[in-house]
């Protein structure tokens, strides 16, 4: 019996290696195809263009994704998921302010560190999110709501100056991704190649004043 056990032992921890050893690969893959896709688009993108930009063979590519249509569709999810993560920290029993700021942060450092995602989905809902259409209108939609349910909860209770809760969210979005989805717009105005670190830590504390001061929140230094 004591053997037994240990042979189990063994057996699941071969497993979750092995599971922990394909979420490494897919992630690898879903990087790979997020940058693809945010150059060549969904009808440009190439299963082949995507398993070179990740180092591996095609045939691997087809054994984690089956197909292009998969693989975008799995972009699409993990870009919503991640964006979506920043909007837990507002709750009922946060501070309005800091709760806002730390969202804002977070979808900045968002579109410095990967403004592939944010392309890849901005194309796709140029193109009438025909793919995300579905979990926008659930449950980016609920998210949304439940969230703006919060902010209008501040704002009875006097926490904060009265805004349109559902647009602050469009405004947030719209604010903080234009430094990747028009990045290029961007450093041509400021007269760069591209934007540096300097320049996105000088547009986050201006959207973040920007945003806290129309819902009544910055501190004057």
């Amino acid at each position: 019996m004591i053997q037994l056990s240990g042979n189990k032992t063994r057996s699941s921890a071969a497993a979750a290696s092995k599971g922990q050893i394909r979420q490494a690969n897919e992630a690898h893959i879903l990087g790979a195809a997020e940058r693809v896709f945010a150059g060549a688009g969904f009808g440009g993108a190439t299963m082949a263009a995507i398993a070179e930009a990740a180092g591996l063979p095609k045939a691997n590519l087809h054994y984690y994704f089956g197909s292009k249509q998969v693989l975008y569709r799995a972009v699409l999810a993990r870009i919503l998921e991640d964006w979506l993560v920043p909007m837990h920290g507002i709750t009922a029993r946060a501070d309005p302010r800091t709760a806002l700021e730390t969202y804002i942060r977070a979808k900045m450092t968002l579109s410095e560190q990967r403004p592939h995602a944010s392309r890849v989905f901005a194309n796709e809902l140029l193109h009438g999110a025909p793919v995300v259409n579905t979990l926008l209108a659930t449950e980016l939609r609920a998210l949304v709501q439940a969230k703006a349910a919060v902010i209008d909860g501040w704002i009875a209770a006097r926490r904060m100056a009265p805004v349109d809760s559902v647009h602050l969210f469009f405004t947030i979005w719209a604010a903080t991704q234009t430094y990747a989805d028009f990045g290029a717009q961007v450093s041509a105005v400021l007269g760069r190649k591209e934007l540096r670190a300097q320049d996105h830590a000088r547009a986050t504390e201006h959207v973040v004043a920007l945003v806290l001061r129309g819902c009544g929140l910055f501190k004057e230094t």
